[in-house]
């Protein structure tokens, strides 16, 4: 059985589709949208050897042609270089503006072939078809394609919202413990920022969210999908609320770059950390409970997710240095940094005159613990 959320974006609305073997029904589901007849398929050397096959079994028994490329793995993908490329091998197979493209993978494929199809022929559709937890709740849904730039994570990128997500929870079964844990420190998130009771459940439930498919899996999917597209609904490029889905991002932002955008730190890993130091930093401005730091900072770790510069590999940078990566961050405005903190658990809030003064102090003592 699947579930269906909308994401409702007037002529722009589409699907999420979330459940197990949602896989081989894609092309009957891809079928139903338009007329097309052709497709091109975007995925990397190791989902396609996992995933490719069943994909295009599912597309030629609904009568749909596919094309493929198959790129490199990793955030290394998301740069000029390779965008590049893809357009060219797009440009190759001769797609028509009535032609879909297909982003069969994690974030990275999401946000680059999602990147391409919105600037190829001034805009195709596209279908995100995500492989990774942290994909499945959270870069599949609401339209943000990017690529990396070396002052910064996502500096270069439009919205484009996709015109289906289909979210087939087994295919969750292939990934390693780490990328699991990557994707769950998005779930997390979620809870932290407007839901408490969420935040509690998803942190009493880390084992079986973890674990292979079951019903606790599927919950915390759909309950992120669902928040996702409600958000997105409301603030769709981003200028108020939607905001908020970034807690502890430009703390993991900064961290990542730090790391080269590499596999030395996952997305998910950044953004565990960046939500301790968010909740840290607003209980030293006094603006959340004491003790509801420790508590977040407990649940990622029990979860087996860094929650302090010891836990991650050594990134060679002093609180000055993060602070400059900070200032390249995409919600920076009139030149200032923009926080997402916290009231407390479920009660994010944007903060826009945080003094860079503490900011420096939280990371200086983060640092030489």
């Amino acid at each position: 059985m699947s579930e269906r959320l909308r994401v409702d974006l007037g002529g722009r609305a589409y699907d999420i589709v979330v459940g197990a073997g949602v896989l081989k029904d894609a092309g009957k589901e891809i079928a139903a949208l338009k007329r097309a007849k052709r497709t091109f398929i975007v995925a990397d050397d190791h989902t396609a050897g996992l995933h490719m096959e069943t994909l295009t079994q599912s597309l030629e028994a609904a009568g749909l042609s596919q094309t493929a490329a198959v790129l490199p793995p990793g955030e290394a993908s998301k740069s000029f270089g390779v965008l590049e490329q893809l357009v060219s091998q797009m440009l190759d197979a001769k797609v028509e503006r009535g032609d879909l493209v297909i982003a069969l993978g994690g974030g990275v494929i999401g946000d680059l072939a999602g990147f391409a199809a919105g600037i190829t022929k001034r805009g195709l559709d596209y279908v995100q078809v995500p492989t990774t937890l942290l994909a499945q709740v959270d870069s599949s849904v609401g339209g943000k394609t990017a690529i990396d730039m070396p002052q910064g994570k996502n500096l270069v990128g439009l919205f484009h919202q996709p015109c289906l997500v289909l979210a087939d929870t087994a295919v969750l079964d292939t990934l390693p413990p780490r990328e699991m844990r990557a994707g769950y420190a998005e779930i997390l998130k979620y809870g932290l920022i407007g839901d408490a009771a969420f935040a509690e459940w998803v942190g009493a439930n880390a084992s079986l969210i973890l674990r292979k498919a079951g019903p606790e899996r599927t919950k915390a999917i759909v309950t992120s999908c669902r928040m996702k597209a409600r958000v997105v609904e409301s603030d769709e490029r981003e200028a108020g609320q939607r905001a908020l889905l970034n807690l502890g991002h430009t703390f993991a932002h900064a961290i990542e770059a730090c790391a080269g955008y590499s596999g030395r730190v996952l997305h998910g890993e950044a953004v565990a950390f960046g939500c301790v130091m968010a909740f840290e930093l607003s209980e030293r401005l006094k603006l959340c409970p004491p003790g509801q730091g420790a508590q977040v900072r407990g649940w990622f770790a029990a979860a087996g997710l860094p929650t302090s510069f010891a836990d991650l590999p050594e990134l060679g940078a002093s609180a000055d240095d993060l602070i400059e990566i900070m200032k390249q961050d995409k919600k920076a405005s009139g030149g200032k940094l923009v926080f997402v903190l916290a009231r407390g658990i479920g009660q994010a809030f944007v903060a826009n005159d945080i003094d860079l003064k503490s900011v420096a102090s939280l990371l200086t003592d983060a640092l030489a613990r």
